[in-house]
């Protein structure tokens, strides 16, 4: 091996070991979050359940967290979409035989709807639970946890809130009765 060689080698090890020094002074200076705890996380996450809306029907100001304690089945739909409509009547089958027992939240979040185009199709089909125009912030914060697919109408988003207001996001399509029971009973 020439001289230039081992000089050569010498002077990248040099640099390499500086390097690492900088680093390791540079990591040690640099402050660090503290990890978030599961329970700060879903604090973080579930801000959606704290906007403010507006039932359709009553005029009456809720949130979702208004119903802490009792299991809720929150729908996003859009009046224009039949697929939607076959799951609201299930909704409303389902309803007919639990009763108030299970909290139904159905939120429009088509962009394109106002609160009184919702108001008409509750009127035309005869439904009795809470039915609000989705806020863009309360849409995007959705969209931030479940993905997009909460928004697509077209395959009957239903989103389990638990008691505990854990939640999760069902199967796409619609879901009959038992199957929401079923996955009432499952938890979250």
């Amino acid at each position: 091996m020439s001289t230039n060689q081992k000089l050569s080698i010498v002077i990248l090890a040099v640099i390499v070991i500086a390097a690492g020094i900088f680093l390791s002074g540079y990591l040690q200076q640099t402050p660090t979050a503290e990890p978030a705890t599961q329970e700060e996380e879903m604090e973080e996450t579930r801000v959606w359940m704290d906007i403010e809306l507006t039932d359709v029907v009553t005029g009456n100001k809720f949130k979702i967290s208004d119903f802490k304690g009792k299991p809720i089945f929150l729908e996003s739909f859009a009046v224009w979409c039949p697929t939607c409509l076959q799951q609201q009547k299930i909704l409303n089958e389902l309803r007919q035989k639990e009763g108030d027992t299970i909290v139904h939240i159905s939120l429009d979040t088509d962009p394109n709807e106002d609160e009184a185009r919702v108001k008409e199709h509750v009127d035309t089909h005869g439904f009795d639970w809470y039915f609000a125009v989705a806020p863009i912030e309360l849409t995007n914060a959705l969209i931030d946890e479940f993905g997009f697919r909460v928004v697509s109408a077209p395959t009957a988003p239903v989103v389990l809130v638990c008691e505990d207001q854990s939640a999760r996001f069902l199967r796409s399509g619609v879901k009959s009765s038992d199957e929401l029971l079923s996955e009432l009973n499952k938890g979250c």
